[in-house]
């Protein structure tokens, strides 16, 4: 039994009919767990779109989760923009790209279907134009001029730039055109022969080389306002009509320029916003998950933005409106973990959960009383697990990323994950575009009369903070001062837009609105530029050099990978698939990896070491102190356990007789892994065939440590 079967199940229940004949409006029901479950049931027993509400943007994106795992390929989100629609602040690129792609589909489809919004998105008022702009379908064998195509993404909200490494950029080279999609997990590089595009390959940013071929790739827009004729005009005409920088903003747009927050000016270019809601065919529903916790943080946010609102004197239309007036017009089902409303009967394994032994049990007993049981696992390795653990219990599995299980005694089914038998894991999502940090931690930086330095309006002079209350709503505000005397407010939830100027010399204090600022980043882009030409040069000059190729991923290595005990965040996958690719080719590798205690280096590391000696070589993993190299042998010993892979520590803990042992078995290849102190860098530690140097925290190692890492980099690869 699958999934979309088990879905089935509970869409023919009485309880899912009793649901859907409720006369409550709104309607309120229990579902102790499973509410993507009940979500995807009302998309399938409506074949129609529902919108599915979440508190924050971390539960939107694991409510996207459990749905995908119901109706795969029939999920979106509408992610929220990362500021309240008043601070002039555009959407990052792949926001407004992944925002323009869901409602796109919500206007196409209309069959069984579910758009997850945070509160915020489901509140905010939509651009009428967002998702009605095609992307555009580049394919091998099209005749689309590099020039012509360059236009078009700039119409869409490109940025040119000498080389792509972010979403919502794009470079031509000659006959090279590269370009990085908004929702797209890597850009692509279209090859010409004259006007027409001869391959479409999906390249690495970070190396620039290409990694693989593609048949085709769309490329929607990143920008949410993409203004026409009629929108300058409009634009034009309103700006006459107000003053300061409601005017500045809105001349801009007339004059087909591309201002930062030029998205909050859409109040005053169309006479009305409507919400995700209102784009919903007649028939589908809303539900609010987390009903409680939905509805306080929309209150919330709700009379912040108007506190804001009425700061700035907003003399246009609210972008913003209150929760429940948002999703009117539509039936509105309330889900809750509380007892309250209709009892859906789903129930959590409760007690058990984390207890794989338990669960099992369980489902044991449930099985003999004509329960059909599945069993999920978000990975291959974890499944495996999972089966394991099962045993001889028979079960249904199924791979599929679903956090949280459930019991159905109505149609007697049981699901359980593999958080349901191991515990919950740890999930990383993305980061905000910007660091938010309090008020009183940015003061404590800060003292007035400090210049200070604001993303978007540059360099200006600290006075200090002011609290207000607005609308019933207190909120404090950093006070930056510009020239002309022009000040600007930094609501308290906004200053990770702020840091404190840090320069050597007095800065000139900027003009807001004016062109100083854009200049100064300009130069330091253009001085970055130059930098990386000469790293690029550098680095050409390394590919020269001969090194060992090693072969791709053995059995073993997707084994020890899928035995990580937690979820990998995005970035460590990159990086893991970077590495293992600067690995296999034929020249050394020298790779630097940086990040925050806590972050997963070291996991990247011990999946790097474990392919040198899975083909053939040994590895030598350089730290600057013994507590380090204590703890990095009980991780590497840890995770190497169950396979034939000797790890050794040398450091000056080491008795001098277990040196001397260790030492010989370097020299021998006896030992495939030597974790030590500088004593690794001592004349008589030779290896048998050195294929990988690991080195932590180089900077804490002296000149002439470092000096003996160099003469090693020219024959092996090296990863710090």
């Amino acid at each position: 039994m699958t999934l979309r079967e088990a879905l089935d199940l509970f869409v023919g229940s009485e309880t899912f009919e009793r649901l859907l004949l409720a006369k409550d409006r709104p309607i309120q029901a229990r579902a102790e767990t499973g509410e993507a479950f009940v979500v995807a049931g009302l998309a399938v027993a409506l074949d129609a779109p529902v919108l599915a509400v979440a508190p924050g943007p971390h539960e939107a994106d694991a409510l996207l989760e459990d749905l995908e795992a119901f109706l795969p390929g029939d999920v979106a989100l509408l992610p929220a923009w990362e500021a309240l629609p008043y601070e002039g602040i555009s959407p990052a690129p792949d926001v407004a790209a992944r925002r323009a792609a869901a409602v796109r589909r919500l206007r196409e489809h209309r069959g069984a279907t579910v758009l997850v919004a945070p509160a915020l998105a489901a509140m905010q008022g939509l651009i009428p134009t967002l998702g009605t702009v095609p992307p555009l379908d580049l394919i091998a064998g099209r005749n689309l001029p590099p020039d012509r195509l360059a236009e078009q993404l700039v119409e869409l909200g490109y940025l040119r730039v000498d080389v792509v490494e972010h979403r919502g950029e794009f470079a031509v080279r000659g006959g090279v055109l590269d370009v990085f999609p908004g929702v797209a997990r890597r850009p692509v590089r279209l090859e010409y022969w004259g006007d027409e595009i001869e391959s479409v390959r999906e390249f690495a940013a970070s190396t620039q080389l290409s990694t693989s071929r593609l048949t085709q790739v769309e490329v929607g827009p990143v920008r949410e306002l993409i203004p026409d004729d009629g929108v300058r005009e409009r634009a034009a005409e309103q700006a006459r009509r107000h003053t300061d920088r409601f005017a500045d903003l809105l001349q801009r747009v007339a004059d087909g320029l591309h201002p930062e927050g030029m998205e909050t000016a859409a109040p005053f270019l169309f006479d009305h916003l409507p919400s995700p809601a209102e784009l919903l065919p007649e028939g589908s529903w809303v539900v609010l998950t987390q009903a409680r916790r939905t509805l306080d943080r929309a209150a919330a946010a709700y009379e912040e933005a108007e506190a804001l609102a009425d700061a700035l004197a907003w003399p246009a239309a609210r972008a913003l409106r209150d929760l429940p007036d948002a999703v009117a017009g539509h039936v509105q089902l309330q889900l809750s973990e509380f007892t309250e409303g209709l009892d859906l009967q789903l129930r959590s394994w409760g007690s058990a959960q984390g207890n794989p032994t338990e669960v099992v049990q369980r489902v044991s007993d449930l099985q003999a009383r004509g329960y059909r049981s599945i069993v999920t696992g978000r990975g291959h390795g974890s499944l495996e697990r999972a089966r394991e653990v099962v045993g001889a219990t028979p079960v249904e599995t199924a791979e599929a990323s679903l956090s949280n299980g459930f019991v159905f005694a109505p149609a007697k089914l049981a699901v359980a994950t593999e958080e349901d038998l191991f515990g919950s894991r740890r999930h990383t999502r993305t980061a905000p575009r910007f660091t938010r940090r309090r008020s009183d931690s940015i003061a404590e930086e800060l003292e007035p009369g400090d210049f200070a330095v604001h993303r978007i309006h540059g360099v200006g002079r600290y006075a200090g903070i002011v609290h207000r209350a607005l609308a019933g709503a207190e909120r404090d505000y950093l006070v930056l001062e510009y020239a002309q005397n022009d000040k600007l407010y930094v609501p308290s939830d906004a200053v990770g837009m702020v840091v404190k100027y840090l320069g050597g010399d007095v800065p000139r204090v900027h003009r807001m609105g004016g062109t100083d600022w854009a200049r100064a980043t300009a130069k330091v882009k253009r001085a970055v530029r130059d930098m990386a030409g000469e790293l690029v040069r550098l680095y050409t000059v390394r590919m020269s050099l001969p090194g060992r190729a090693f072969g791709p991923d053995l059995p073993w290595q997707r084994e020890l990978e899928d035995a990580f005990p937690h979820e990998e965040t995005p970035d460590q996958l990159r990086v893991i698939d970077e590495v293992k690719q600067d690995m296999e080719r034929p020249f050394p590798m020298d790779r630097l990896l940086c990040g925050d205690v806590g972050f997963g280096k070291t996991e990247v590391a011990v999946r790097a070491a474990f392919k040198a000696v899975m083909d053939g070589t040994q590895v030598a993993v350089l730290v600057p102190t013994t507590l380090l190299a204590e703890q990095h042998f009980m991780t590497f010993s840890e995770r190497f356990a169950p396979y034939p892979v000797t790890v050794k520590m040398l450091s000056r803990f080491v008795h001098p007789a277990a040196q001397k042992e260790v030492i010989e078995d370097a020299a021998l290849g006896r030992a495939d892994v030597v974790i030590g102190t500088h004593r690794l860098l001592g004349r008589d530690v030779r290896f048998k065939d050195l294929g990988l140097l690991i080195v932590d925290e180089e900077q804490r190692f002296g000149v002439s440590h470092k000096e003996q890492l160099k003469k090693l980099r020219a024959h092996v690869d090296v990863l710090t």
